[in-house]
């Protein structure tokens, strides 16, 4: 009798090889190649069953001829897209949903993503195909009610349609040849796969959710979205390094990766975009989640500081940019004797390389010996930051906390430090004063090089611009 074959596939790339291989020749990644059993009655390539797919695929979008253009004869109009009646989703998505893309939608279990999709596709107008290979339709009906009797209609969504769910039709189906029959037989105008890692296709002879399975499904569907023009929104899970679980070349596949993330043990959810071939990649939204599903925040600024912290040394407040957004954000510091011989840097929310560059920065420059004190950062809300703009915010919470010494109610501040000590100058700073001048902040430390061309008359708030570290210190405490 023929044996089973054993094969060796990449996992970042999909390169298969007949024995295992440190570096992959194709990609040139280490250690990514994974073992998989090939049975001996593995239908080949040409029998019916792996053309299974290959023909409910072409049943369903049909293929178009396709000819060489001359880019003149492209029209540059932008695509149409589809109002997904949630105005952070949107925004992430760089406007609307693009007929004919394949989104990725990834995030750590319990986080909110089937529930995101679910309460988005609720009130369209467009009828939506739900696939399901992890739930019964009776499951998904019940977090739909919830979702329904726990939602205002000042809060629902404002697509158009209603909320009871009468355009959206749910399939609970892991079969992807039993898929496309049914996408024949209703058209959808969406269809959401809920997860690509628990879809099989007959053509291979795996378990769902394998390297091969993934990249075989997944192209299956972008075939048929690109040939049909409907937009295929997938959900996808991550591994324990936080990634995107299967081959890396699912990411490379879609045509936008959005990644829902945020601490289970905070309410705040944040959607950021990784890949965006229809929008920026810097937008992000932010969400709150409830007892009632997700509640868009439309003004975190106000959300994310607290509201009364007056006499609490330690704490910072800095107008920061995420996207095209601004918000403010409160940074925390703890500095304390080092009760070990070797003293703890912590940071939560903030990048601790950074964290360790700005307190040589504060003992190198400015002169406060900070060697022997742990030293703990936290941005408040369990938001993650990257804007370089934090820096100088994040050194006055660590002074304060040292030397004990509560900031101002009323400052707030914005810039970046290099190396020297300087402050360097940020972007967008016209929407950070705004931003702060509408939350009633009387004071902003900002860059002495944003004041070039900067008009202040037109704003109500007191502008301090430094050039060093010394200068913003000596500014806050005297």
């Amino acid at each position: 009798m023929a044996k089973d074959k054993i094969a060796y596939v990449c996992e970042n790339c999909g390169y298969d090889s007949t024995k295992w291989i440190g570096r992959c020749p194709n990609c040139g990644q280490w250690n990514t190649f994974k073992e998989i059993r090939i049975p001996a009655n593995a239908p080949s390539a040409n029998s019916d069953a792996a053309l299974g797919a290959a023909s409910a695929l072409n049943a369903v979008g049909g293929r178009r001829g396709n000819r060489p253009y001359r880019l003149s004869e492209i029209p540059s109009a932008d695509e149409p897209r589809i109002d997904m009646g949630d105005n952070e989703l949107n925004r992430v998505l760089g406007g609307g949903l693009v007929p004919g893309s394949i989104v990725l939608l990834g995030g750590e279990p319990g986080i909110g993503k089937s529930t995101l999709i679910l309460q988005t596709v609720l009130g369209l107008k467009e009828k939506v195909l739900y696939v399901s290979g992890e739930e019964s339709p009776h499951q998904v009906k019940m977090r739909a009610e919830r979702l329904e009797e726990n939602t205002s209609p000042s809060e629902g969504n404002s697509a158009g349609g209603s909320r009871g769910g009468e355009n959206l039709l749910l399939l609970s189906e892991t079969s992807l040849e039993s898929i496309f029959e049914n996408i024949k037989k209703t058209e959808p105008q969406i269809v959401v796969i809920d997860s690509i890692q628990t879809i099989e296709t007959s053509g291979v002879e795996s378990s769902p959710g394998s390297i091969s399975q993934v990249r075989e499904c997944a192209s299956a569907l972008l075939r048929f979205a690109k040939s049909s023009g409907v937009p295929v929104i997938l959900i996808g899970h991550i591994n324990k390094e936080g990634t995107l679980a299967g081959p890396k070349i699912l990411e490379h596949i879609v045509d936008t990766v959005i990644q829902f993330e945020g601490d289970q043990h905070y309410m705040y959810r944040i959607l950021r975009c990784i890949k965006n071939r229809f929008g920026s990649t810097s937008e992000l939204g932010i969400y709150e989640m409830q007892s009632g599903g997700l509640r868009q925040v439309n003004n975190p600024s106000e959300l994310l500081l607290t509201q009364d912290h007056e006499g609490l040394s330690g704490i910072a407040i800095s107008s920061t940019i995420e996207g095209i957004r601004p918000f403010l954000v409160e940074t925390q510091a703890l500095v304390s004797s080092a009760a070990y011989g070797t003293p703890q840097r912590s940071a939560t929310g903030f990048d601790q390389r950074r964290l360790n560059m700005l307190l040589a920065v504060l003992e190198k420059r400015v002169g406060f010996k900070l060697m022997q004190k742990d030293v703990f950062l936290n941005i408040a809300g369990g938001l993650r930051v990257t804007d370089m703009a934090m820096d100088l915010s994040v050194i006055a919470a660590v002074l304060s906390s040292n030397v004990d010494t509560p900031i101002e109610q009323g400052w707030c501040m914005c810039g970046e430090v290099g190396l020297s000590g300087e402050v360097r100058p940020v972007d967008r700073i016209v929407q950070r004063i705004a931003e702060a001048s509408k939350l009633g902040f009387g004071h902003i430390i900002i860059p002495k090089y944003n004041m070039q061309g900067l008009d202040v008359s037109k704003f109500n708030i007191q502008i301090h611009p430094v050039r060093k570290v010394e200068e913003a210190l000596r500014t806050l405490f005297g």
